[in-house]
């Protein structure tokens, strides 16, 4: 038994010595590592500024100021209107026996649309015609009449006052011929009526009566609407500040003012048209001015009833200096960019240029003062620049770093 406690205690003193080894190495392999990796005062480069390269020239783009022709635009919110619209109603009174047209169809002006019931319209002009038949008979006999009356009166068979009778029954007679022209004149229009045809030539709505039913002439509702597309009319607002550039631009109507539609979104030109009508008043409750513009719209892009956004083009600013909108910085004392300068010792540097930006759109600044003809701007990584930094072309090749900052 005692021989047995004496080995366990030889095996476990052999168990502390090997734990403490173990347990020792690896605090002295972590030293070692740390320093390999650069950590505290083993890396000589590590005190000189941080990560190599950043008191280094900026990467930048650079472009050239340019002067091109810049049209000056008028920007305003439109509605697309059809050019004419007709609600098709039907003239006579009678049941709808067939209806001619499709939903949705283009048609012609003079078209059939629909056809009313003409059995007795066709009558009442039979009847009248009749009556003036009857009537022209008459006429006529009494005519004869007056002239045997005339040859008679001169050898005393015919007295003055029968001459006179039978010359007033034929003025009677002629009179009645001609109510009953008017009427078989106004029987045929109404004949006519029983045919339904498009008043203008467009396209035709829902269809708003179906065959069969009786049809008045002094409904509302009518058979379908007709509008008219092709061309298309489109009314917008501008702002009452904006009359005088209109009215330099040439107003409307003679001197074709341009105006250009684009969608919803802004981004998509839909049609060219020009300026028709400026209203002949300003709206006091809004202060803008209404204005029509007229579209060809030969490929229906505009349709009633759509929104769109319209340019109205009131002049064009010749050799105008432009540059890319986004050189473009704002500050506290307006906006502002960077112009590429060389200092004393040859270095490329960022210089801060004050300017005044006409107007920007479609990524394009129109330049009303502060750079000139051969300006170089900054036109990409502007907002890590300050005045005075150091630039470099980003397409040229970085500058080597230092060897002590390769590391180890």
């Amino acid at each position: 038994m005692r021989r047995v406690i004496a080995i366990a205690l030889v095996l476990g003193a052999v168990a502390l010595l090997a734990g403490y080894f173990v347990l020792r190495k690896p605090a002295t392999s972590g030293e070692n590592h740390e320093a390999a990796a650069g950590g505290g005062a083993a890396d000589p480069g590590a005190g000189k500024g941080g990560r190599p390269g950043v008191n280094g020239p900026i990467p930048v783009l650079i472009a050239d100021v340019s002067r091109r022709d810049v049209p000056i635009y008028l920007d305003g919110l439109g509605t697309v209107q059809a050019f004419n619209t007709v609600t098709v109603r039907p003239q006579v009174s009678g049941q709808l026996v067939s209806v001619a047209f499709e939903e949705g169809q283009t048609v012609k002006a003079g078209e059939l649309l629909a056809q009313i019931d003409p059995r007795n319209f066709d009558a009442q002009l039979q009847q009248a015609q009749a009556q003036k038949a009857q009537n022209q008979a008459l006429l006529n006999t009494a005519k004869r009449d007056l002239q045997r009356f005339s040859e008679l009166v001169g050898d005393g068979y015919v007295s003055k006052q029968q001459l006179d009778t039978q010359a007033q029954t034929v003025a009677q007679t002629e009179a009645t011929v001609r109510a009953n022209e008017a009427a078989v004149q106004s029987a045929r229009i109404s004949l006519g009526f029983a045919r339904v045809t498009a008043p203008i030539s467009g396209i035709t709505g829902l269809r708003l009566v179906d065959v069969g039913n009786i049809v008045d002439a002094g409904t509302t509702t009518g058979i379908v609407v007709v509008t008219q597309v092709m061309p298309i009319s489109v009314v917008f607002t501008l702002p009452e500040q904006s009359l005088a550039d209109i009215r330099a631009a040439g107003g409307a109507g003679k001197s074709g003012v341009k105006v250009l539609a684009f969608d919803r979104d802004n981004s998509k030109q839909i049609a060219s048209g020009e300026l028709t009508v400026v209203d002949n008043q300003i709206d006091q409750t809004t202060g803008t001015i209404r204005m029509k513009a007229t579209f060809a719209n030969q490929d229906r892009a505009l349709w009633p009833g759509q929104f769109v956004n319209m340019r109205l083009l009131v002049r064009t600013e010749k050799n105008g200096l432009v540059i890319p909108a986004s050189a473009v910085q704002r500050g506290p004392n307006g906006d502002f960019v960077y112009v590429e300068k060389t200092d004393d010792k040859g270095a490329r540097i960022a210089d801060k240029r004050d300017v005044t930006v006409a107007r920007s759109e479609n990524g394009t600044a129109l330049i009303a003062k502060g750079l000139n003809d051969g300006d170089r701007i900054v036109v990409e990584g502007q907002y890590r620049l300050q005045p005075g930094s150091k630039i470099r072309l980003a397409t040229d090749p970085a500058p080597a770093t230092d060897a002590k900052s390769k590391g180890k």
